[in-house]
């Protein structure tokens, strides 16, 4: 299967220059569309990319969806936005992302993969953003490679959390996160790591827990939950960087706000989703 993208050109250009600078995409990608025998098209005729480009002409790209090696699972998939290009999903706690040795037919990729083969699609799994097992919210996932190298530039993330302890003021933590192990996933903050930098601003404080708003200036493995265990708020339910809780059976991080560029029209999306652990927030677990 292909996606078909149709440009009207308004002011003269080569190909090369027009899809590369103008459009972003990819030298990759663009290799890839020459080998194709459709894949750059000129007013209907298959085109070089040297080719001029003159106001009023047509251009047609056809983009492959590649095939999806994943085998479609029947799981529950709430999908809060959906068009030819991308597709977002709410994810709950407890789902893996992708398969791994011990998640096979468990995880996000194979319910999208059983979500498109329902529409007659079937595309490469392509998550913009991966969230941990346990922690819940938005996930953006390309349907083709244009969309996934257009959506990584333009994607930006807003995490909610609840911390153990009163945080009264908003800040930033710049601490560099390293391996506490080669083999296994455990992350520390330590002077070897590579430079972490969490922005975070207080929503609600209580002299029990606090409600954070968290914003990523950078993507290092289990950002967040290393960085407020090491200034002393753990997160609420975190077990690997803190301890468990009575109220809930999973870390209580959520990435609740989404913006992002379509990546073939330009059009800014904005999609939000409240933490579903949001009730205990309102619990004596939080008390001004």
């Amino acid at each position: 299967m292909e996606r078909w993208i149709t440009y009207k050109i308004e002011e003269p250009a080569d190909i090369l220059h027009f899809l590369k600078g103008k459009q972003g995409y990819s030298a990759r990608l663009i290799t890839a569309l020459r080998k194709s025998e459709n894949g750059i098209l000129l007013n209907g005729e298959k085109a070089k990319t040297t080719a001029l480009l003159q106001r009023g002409d047509v251009l047609e790209i056809h983009i492959p969806l590649g095939t999806s090696e994943i085998p479609p699972v029947a799981l529950p998939l709430e999908v809060l936005y959906e068009d030819e290009d991308v597709l977002v999903i709410n994810k709950p706690a407890f789902l893996v992302c992708h398969p791994t040795r011990n998640h096979q037919g468990d995880t996000l990729a194979n319910a999208v993969a059983f979500y498109l083969q329902q529409q007659g699609k079937s595309c490469t799994f392509r998550a913009v953003n991966r969230l941990d097992r346990d922690t819940t919210g938005l996930v953006v996932i390309a349907l083709h490679r244009l969309a996934a190298d257009k959506l990584r530039k333009t994607v930006q993330k807003t995490y909610f959390a609840l911390v153990q302890g009163c945080v009264r003021e908003s800040g930033t933590i710049d601490l560099p996160i390293e391996r506490v192990d080669a083999r296994k996933i455990l992350r520390r903050v330590g002077e070897q790591g590579q430079r972490a930098v969490t922005h975070y601003e207080v929503v609600k404080a209580g002299e029990n827990a606090s409600l954070l708003k968290i914003r990523l200036e950078t993507g290092r493995t289990h950002q967040i939950r290393v960085h407020f265990a090491h200034i002393g708020h753990p997160l609420v339910g975190d077990t690997m960087y803190g301890t468990a809780s009575v109220l809930i059976a999973h870390q209580c991080l959520h990435c609740g706000e989404m913006r992002f560029l379509q990546p073939v029209t330009g059009e800014p999306i904005c999609l939000q989703s409240a933490p579903p652990w949001e009730d205990l927030v309102g619990m004596t677990l939080v008390q001004e």
